[in-house]
């Protein structure tokens, strides 16, 4: 079973994008912040994270360098939302995998998610 980890500090978006991925039976952790997300990482075995971009304190690009600097192998999807476009080039330069924006298909998500860890 893969492992995701997804980190927003909207918890309406976690518990939805955990009810998608728990439907298509991943392992969901949920991470409000970059502190909790990368403590999760640090303790569990982690296939994948989905990231959004503005979080308040440590910023999505922020904890993509975190990621990215202890496990460079680890798939990181970025979320954003429209009109970020500068931020998601320089996230794409730091090693983000993929990259949606707000507001997504959530089916989209799903899919691109899964056809990428597999």
């Amino acid at each position: 079973m893969k492992h995701i980890l997804i980190v927003d500090d909207q918890l309406g978006i976690r518990m939805l994008l955990k009810e998608v991925f728990s439907q298509v039976q991943y392992e969901v952790s949920l991470a409000a912040n970059g502190f909790e997300a990368l403590e999760i990482a640090s303790a569990q075995e982690i296939d994948g994270v989905l990231l959004d971009m503005k979080i308040p304190g440590m910023d999505g690009i922020q904890i993509l360098k975190k990621l990215k600097d202890k496990w460079p192998n680890l798939p990181v999807m970025m979320m954003t939302a429209y009109g970020e476009l500068n931020l998601i080039q320089e996230a794409m330069d730091l090693g983000a995998s993929l990259y949606f924006t707000k507001p997504f298909d959530i089916f989209e998500v799903r899919d691109a998610v899964t056809n990428l860890l597999k």
